[in-house]
């Protein structure tokens, strides 16, 4: 009995013990912790839109051969063009523009971040035509006289109509007949002069007769007779005082003068 007791003691000491020795052993480490999760990047700005801080023309309005200057001021452009015509320019500047017409420029602004337009106009007038040139003066009659029509010369005592005082007087006869359509009330005197040889009576008659002659011969051309009036000077009015054929011939003619 006693030792049923006995090894029933050492059964109870023995769970006890081995309770205590399992109680006694070291607990193992908590788990490490589970890793941070990654850090995400935030993503790059986009870039910056290219922007037009000015874009104008002065003047706005020009007359046609004059100019315009275009200015511009561009940001975050990478490329900057001008159109019509002008092309690639600098991100900022002045460009003169000379238009024929009214015209709208294109200012196009390109970069990473897309592109922008701005646009101005130019207006162009035309300016009136000049005026006419101011019309000369109206010759007077004594001018037009003065400047188509020649005097006739005779031969020493005579009163005939020779060969180089026909072709005077038929040049003279076209210039009187424009000089009467165009002074529709004028008539004119035909002088006759002689050279200071013989009486002066005498040379009044000789006189008359050449301008007499003279008149016969541009009437049988087409001048109106009305037009034409007749006056003898004889060798009153020389043209010239020296005693030589040279003279005496300047002095033998027939003159034309407007009638007072």
């Amino acid at each position: 009995m006693l030792l049923r007791k006995r090894k029933w003691s050492v059964i109870c000491i023995a769970i006890l013990l081995s309770v205590f020795l399992a109680s006694c052993k070291k607990k193992p480490p908590p788990p490490p912790p589970p890793p941070p999760p990654p850090v995400v990047q935030p993503p790059p700005p986009a870039p910056a839109a290219p922007t037009v801080n000015e874009f104008t023309a002065e003047p706005s309005s020009v007359e046609r051969g004059q100019s315009s200057t275009l200015k511009w001021s561009t940001s975050n452009a990478t490329q900057v063009s001008l159109n019509p015509g002008i092309g690639t320019v600098q991100a900022s500047g002045s460009h003169a523009v000379y238009p024929n017409e009214t015209t709208s420029y294109e200012l196009i602004a390109t970069g990473p971040g897309g592109s922008v337009t701005r646009s101005v106009t130019v207006n162009v007038t035309v300016p009136p035509p000049p005026p006419p040139p101011p019309a000369p003066p109206k010759e007077t009659l004594e001018q037009r006289l003065e400047r188509e029509v020649k005097d006739a010369f005779f031969d020493y005592d005579k009163s005939d109509i020779r060969e180089d005082a026909r072709a005077t007087l038929t040049q003279d006869a076209e210039a009187l007949k424009r000089i009467f359509s165009e002074f529709p009330s004028a008539t004119i005197t035909m002088e006759g002069h002689c050279d200071e040889r013989g009486s002066a009576e005498y040379n009044l008659g000789l006189g008359d007769r050449r301008s007499t002659a003279a008149k016969d011969f541009l009437v049988s051309l087409g001048v109106p007779a009305d037009r034409l009036k007749t006056i003898s000077y004889g060798k009153e009015r020389p043209v010239c005082t020296e005693h030589n054929e040279d003279c005496w011939q300047r002095c033998r003619h027939v003159h034309f003068v407007a009638s007072q």
